[in-house]
C-alpha cells in the first residue's frame, strides 16, 4: 500500500521550498531525512501553518516554551520538524500503520526497510483504499487463497457472500475447529470490513466437544 516515489527533505531545506514541494505534490507532510537516508523528523502543512501564523501568538503562555519559541524562528526543516519520525516498517498489516496513526495524531507514516533508511510513505489515503475494494475481488480471495489454499477446505463446500466488504460464509465443514480460524484469515484480507458465518461442521473436535 506505500507510495516508494517519496518527496523528501534535508535539515537544511528551507521553509519556503518546503511548501514549494507541499503544494507541488499535493501532500500533507513530508519526511526530513540525514546523508544516508534516514529519516529524522517530518514537517507538515500544520507546522508551516503554526509558523506563518506565529506559535506564540496561539498558545498560552504556560505552554510557550524554549522549544515553542525555536520553532517560531526556524528558517530551515531541521529547527521546524517533529522528531523523532514515527514510522512504519513493510512487512506491517494495513491494520498495525493504521493504530499508529490514530495513536499518535499523524496522517501519514515514513516506512523504513531494516537498516532504517527511508523505503516509502503510507497516508490514511492510501489505507482508506483498502476499503474501497470491490466485492468480487475479496470474495475471490477468501474463496481461493484463504479458504482453498490456506485451509484445504473444498469450494463446492462454502458458499462465500460478500456486500460492501461484509463477509458471509456458509456451508459446512469437516471439523468444528476450522470455523474461528476462517473467521480469522478472512478479516485480514485487505477490504473486509467484517465476518459472520453460518458454517455447519461434521465432527466437533473442540475442548469438550463430543
Amino acid at each position: 500500500m506505500m507510495s516508494t516515489d517519496v518527496v523528501r527533505v534535508q535539515r537544511g531545506t528551507f521553509l519556503k521550498e518546503i511548501a514549494r514541494l507541499l503544494t507541488e505534490h499535493r501532500i500533507s507532510a513530508v519526511p526530513v531525512v540525514d546523508a544516508d537516508d534516514r529519516p529524522l523528523g517530518v514537517v507538515s502543512e500544520a507546522d508551516l501553518l503554526r509558523k506563518q501564523l506565529g506559535l506564540t501568538a496561539l498558545l498560552p503562555a504556560v505552554r510557550q516554551d524554549a522549544d515553542h519559541h525555536a520553532k517560531t524562528e526556524a528558517t530551515t526543516a531541521e529547527g521546524l520538524m517533529t522528531s523523532p519520525a514515527v514510522v512504519a516498517h513493510p512487512d506491517w498489516t494495513i491494520v498495525e500503520a493504521g493504530w499508529l496513526m490514530q495513536a499518535r495524531s499523524v496522517k501519514r507514516l515514513p516506512v523504513v526497510d531494516d537498516t532504517g533508511r527511508l523505503a516509502g510513505v503510507i497516508s490514511r489515503s492510501d489505507l482508506l483504499q483498502v476499503f474501497l475494494r470491490r466485492d468480487r475481488a475479496i470474495q475471490e480471495e477468501v474463496l481461493e487463497g484463504v479458504l482453498t489454499r490456506t485451509l484445504g477446505l473444498s469450494p463446492s463446500a462454502i458458499t462465500v457472500d460478500v456486500s460492501d466488504g461484509h463477509v458471509m460464509l456458509s456451508g459446512v465443514v469437516e471439523r468444528r475447529s476450522v470455523i474461528p480460524a476462517a473467521v480469522r484469515l478472512c478479516r485480514g484480507v485487505d477490504g473486509v470490513v467484517d465476518v459472520s458465518e453460518r458454517l455447519q461442521y461434521d465432527i466437533d473436535d473442540s475442548a469438550g466437544g463430543s
